[in-house]
């Protein structure tokens, strides 16, 4: 696990297993939107910021950040899903066409342009776009999840064992 990961992992309950007090939380919380927001800047993307799995999963437990599906109704069925994720498709159908509502759905389910907003895809790389996008339109604070839900491809060209939600062992479940 890297360093970044594994300070991260202890952000919850704290380095001795201690609950963090709320005032804790909101501080830690603020400290990984900033990083997020420090690493889109560096790497120059055009939406507010980039988040490693176990950060998003950090924001959206605290209650801080709502998560937000982009994959298709197909993947999410087939391959799983975060639970109580919302979902709103970047692309329907397996020519993968971009949704024309997309931008009217993100901000009708998400609670407005000024929510917090992290996006997760199957790589990081249509959730990327649709981040894009979002801002955009005027989203004010919208994530990518890097990683994506299932990772980057290995040496044999398979996804899982690479990164992504599921390789960090994060809540997810099958229909």
């Amino acid at each position: 696990m890297s360093q970044l990961h594994s300070t991260i992992s202890t952000t919850q309950a704290g380095p001795t297993g201690h609950q963090l007090s709320a005032t804790d939380a909101v501080t830690a919380s603020t400290e990984l939107l900033e990083i997020a927001r420090l690493r889109a800047a560096d790497s120059g993307l055009a939406y507010t910021g980039a988040l490693y799995p176990l950060e998003a999963w950090s924001l959206v437990e605290a209650g801080v950040a709502t998560l937000v599906d982009v994959r298709t109704a197909e993947e999410r069925k087939f391959v799983g899903q975060v639970p109580d994720s919302l979902h709103v498709a970047w692309q329907t159908g397996t020519a993968l066409i971009k949704n024309p509502r997309f931008l009217r759905e993100l901000e009708s389910k998400a609670g407005g342009k000024d929510s917090v907003v992290v996006l997760l895809c199957r790589s990081g790389k249509r959730s990327a776009a649709a981040a894009e996008a979002a801002a955009k339109a005027g989203f004010t604070q919208v994530y990518n999840v890097l990683e994506g839900f299932e990772g980057d491809l290995d040496s044999q060209n398979q996804r899982g064992d690479v990164g992504g939600w599921r390789y960090w062992n994060l809540p997810w479940q099958q229909d």
